[in-house]
């Protein structure tokens, strides 16, 4: 409560939601929320949690060469990486779930984050391929106007394009010369870190590539890239059943564009849970649409929830069964890598 990312995070969030909120009209809001079919959420819910089994699958083909573990037990450790992105700022679950492996399998921690990093680049390639893919199309519904405050999508689209894949371009050169790049890790650590931490960032540096040996063979590679585009089209199709809850229809190519724009806009810090930077930009997608304001709002709304609370809930009752948590310990954990 007292790191001041937490405090920025809750800044951004009362932003958006202010951009949210100025101009609803809440009476029509919860008439919309109250009327939707709840009956929908059901499947949404189960797609979801398909797409969740497919991360544990994906995470298993990323770490066989640290470690061959099936994905029948990867599958509880994704879900309290989840739960702890859902309910601890900065994505804490994703450390909590490096630490929750360690713990079980022994895998380095800093090797483990190194394969949770290359599975965050290529989930942004694939959001920015949904973006992309419909871009023409929302540049003609919104005749080019910005979407949230000064933003439009072709901003999101380009300061997203120039992060991830640039980052990936860095990971896949990583990878595949293992050898140069540890040289010249080694000589950033010799000429910028103190002596006294040379050591130890070594050691984390080298555990940390080691991480990214399942990038080597553009085989591996398109493997991990393919196995997101059905993790996210699985997230989509829970967007699609929810939609049918509520009062509206767009095709799935434009819930594909939500799926993208929302998700590349939870990269920005924000309070636990994503909030407001999950809601204002899919709210502002779907009124490109001209879906109302209020169904648009409803909708967001409970998705947000749905995607939320499901997998929170079994994230918790996994992470109770581990008899994990947060404090000292764990952070001791993390610095020994």
């Amino acid at each position: 409560m007292k790191r001041w990312q937490f405090w920025v995070g809750l800044l951004i969030s009362a932003f958006f939601l202010y951009d949210v909120l100025r101009d609803l009209e809440l009476g029509s809001f919860w008439i919309e929320v109250r009327q939707a079919n709840y009956w929908w959420l059901l499947p949404g819910v189960a797609v979801y949690f398909v797409a969740v089994w497919v991360r544990a699958w994906r995470w298993h083909y990323l770490l066989r060469p640290l470690k061959s573990i099936s994905t029948r037990t990867m599958f509880p450790i994704v879900a309290i990486g989840y739960m702890g992105n859902n309910i601890y700022p900065a994505r804490a679950g994703e450390v909590l779930r490096a630490v929750v492996l360690k713990r079980r399998e022994g895998v380095a921690i800093s090797a483990s984050l190194a394969t949770v990093i290359v599975e965050r680049v290529f989930d942004g390639v694939v959001m920015l391929a949904f973006v992309f893919l419909n871009l023409p199309e929302l540049a003609r519904l919104t005749g080019g106007d910005k979407l949230i405050g000064d933003l439009g999508i072709q901003d999101i689209a380009l300061w997203g394009s120039v992060a991830f894949i640039g980052a990936l371009l860095v990971f896949l050169l990583a990878a595949m010369f293992p050898i140069h790049t540890e040289r010249v890790a080694n000589w950033l650590i010799g000429h910028l870190v103190p002596a006294r931490f040379r050591e130890r960032v070594s050691g984390l540096t080298a555990r940390f590539l080691g991480g990214l040996e399942s990038l080597r063979s553009p085989r591996e590679a398109l493997m991990v890239f393919l196995t997101s585009v059905v993790i996210w089209l699985l997230e989509t199709g829970k967007y699609w059943f929810v939609m049918h809850a509520f009062d509206f229809q767009v095709s799935f190519f434009a819930l594909m564009l939500m799926n993208g724009v929302v998700n590349l806009a939870t990269t920005i810090p924000s309070a636990p849970g994503y909030v407001g930077t999950f809601d204002a930009p899919g709210i502002a997608v779907l009124k490109a649409y001209k879906v109302p304001a209020a169904v648009a709002t409803s909708y967001t709304f409970v998705l947000h929830v749905a995607l939320w609370l499901p997998i929170t809930l079994l994230g918790a009752y996994y992470l109770a069964r581990e008899g994990v948590k947060w404090g000292d310990k764990i952070e001791s954990e993390v610095k020994g890598g």
